[in-house]
Order: structure tokens, then sequence, then C-alpha cells
């Protein structure tokens, strides 16, 4: 299991982070936000926001989208993660689950899990046995359909085969992107009891969703991005009582004309980074 940050540390801390893709689009600008050990940390926001590519520059995976980090620092624990490949962050403890149930349809629900743990290399038998008991605990289907291919499963049992192959490396920090996307209500559901209970397991988790009541329910602390900035943050339970989180993101109308500092005249970048982020989604 990879080592675990002095307990003094967040888990994560991300410091005056800017990215860009290719000289144009500007993704993030100046962002800043920690995820201390044992938290779940949200981030909200509309399409475009940089949610995604916030994700990609924690795990490593930005250049395989053109991304680049132009500024800034990504940490976990003593750690620098900014410019790292990904294999360098997974041995760090940090996994990502990627948008859109990115599973190998041709393999088997048990092929599929043990691609999860290559990035650590050799490990023994009884760690790999240790780890898929846990998938398999938080997943009782994924154990009746062991030899079942991954293409042949449901969506929700897709994800959770997702964040399974995930959990294969017993990750310190899981970077969850939109877990619930196109999941019936009952699976969405679900998925929520499961990334409450892989964090009471000791997991921290930065957890990106449109579904916003879900991840204000789930999450310690919550972050806003508009057109790649942080706008609000703070406690979770504090941010889902204020007109604007009601308003925008929880589809409840307030009479109080508050905004949360959006400029209008962003909405052609936010747009074209929309565009960008969703550009071969990892």
């Amino acid at each position: 299991m990879p080592e675990a940050p002095p307990d003094e540390e967040p888990a994560l801390r991300v410091e005056g982070l800017d990215v860009t893709y290719g000289r144009a689009v500007s993704a993030l600008r100046s962002v800043t936000l920690t995820v201390p050990h044992g938290q779940v940390v949200a981030l909200l926001g509309a399409n475009g926001a940089g949610k995604t590519t916030l994700l990609r520059a924690v795990s490593g995976t930005l250049r395989l989208h053109r991304g680049a980090i132009t500024a800034g620092r990504v940490r976990y624990g003593s750690t620098e993660l900014d410019g790292r490949d990904p294999v360098a962050a997974v041995r760090a403890g940090v996994v990502q689950v990627p948008e859109g149930r990115r599973v190998f349809a041709g393999l088997t629900v048990d092929e599929n899990l043990r691609t999860g743990g290559l990035g650590l290399g050799r490990r023994r038998p009884d760690q790999v046995a240790e780890a898929r008991d846990r998938v398999f605990t938080l997943f009782p289907r994924l154990a009746e359909r062991t030899r079942q291919a991954a293409g042949l499963l449901s969506g929700g049992e897709q994800q959770m085969l997702a964040i399974g192959r995930a959990l294969m490396t017993a990750p310190r920090l899981l970077l969850l992107d939109e877990p619930s996307l196109g999941l019936a209500p009952q699976m969405v559901y679900r998925i929520a009891e499961v990334v409450r209970e892989i964090n009471t397991q000791g997991t921290a988790v930065l957890l990106v969703e449109q579904n916003a009541g879900m991840a204000l329910s789930l999450a310690d602390t919550a972050h806003v991005l508009e057109v790649g900035e942080v706008r609000l943050s703070g406690p979770a339970d504090e941010l889902a009582r204020t007109d604007a989180v009601k308003r925008l993101y929880l589809g409840e109308t307030t009479d109080d004309t508050a905004t949360t500092g959006t400029d209008t005249t962003g909405t052609d970048t936010a747009q074209t980074a929309a565009r960008t982020e969703g550009q071969g989604a990892a």
C-alpha cells in the first residue's frame, strides 16, 4: 500500500494552479484547494468550468489530453505531482476514476480488476486477494459476475467495476469524475453509499459531480469552479444553504439576487473549455 503523507499535512494540496490546452485555451487560473486526510471534497460547476481538468492535473493524465500546467504546484504529502506521469501518481496513492465508465469491454470482470493493480508492480498474492475481497464486499454484484465480459454489464455495474478497478491499487486519495452520470436514481443512491463507505474506510475523495445534491450530501468541504476559477468555497453543508448554490446547482428558486460572481463575458471561453475538456475525456 502507498505510504501515507504525514498526518499534519493535507492529503492533497493544489496551489495557484494554471492549466492551458494548446496556446489559446486557459482552463484553470490560480486554483488553490486542499483535500485533508479522511475527507470528501466536492467540486461543483457547469460543463467547461475546469473540474475534469483539475483531476487530470492531479492524476498526471493532463498531457494525454494536450494540456499543460503553466503555473502552480500539486503535492500529495511531500510528493510533487505536477509534471509527473500517471504511474507516479498511482504509486504515490492517488488514483482517478474517469468519467464515462472506461472499462475494458472485452475483458471479464475479474480481468478488469486484475489490471487495476498493474501500476504498482509486483504484489504478493495475499495483497491482491485482500484488495479484490474489498471490492466484492462493496459491490456484491461484481462477485456474481467475475467471468462475465465487462461490455455486457449494465451502466451501473460498469461504474461499479470502474471504481472497483481503481480500488485494486488501495488508493489513499480517490479522484472520482461524475460517478453518477447517466445512472438511474436507485443506482445513484447506491454509488453514493459506496463513496461514503470508501471514505469511512480511510480513503480521501475528491469528487466531481453535476449532481450537486448528492455531492454536497457526501462532502465535508466543497468548491465551486466557474470559468476556471474557484468562486465559492466552504463547508459543504453551509454552501448548500447559500442562495447562489440553491439557485444555480440545486434547482431551487430564491428571492435573493446575489450571484456567485460569474462574468458573462467569459461565456465563450467557458464553451471553448467545455469542448476541450470533453475531447477524449479520461
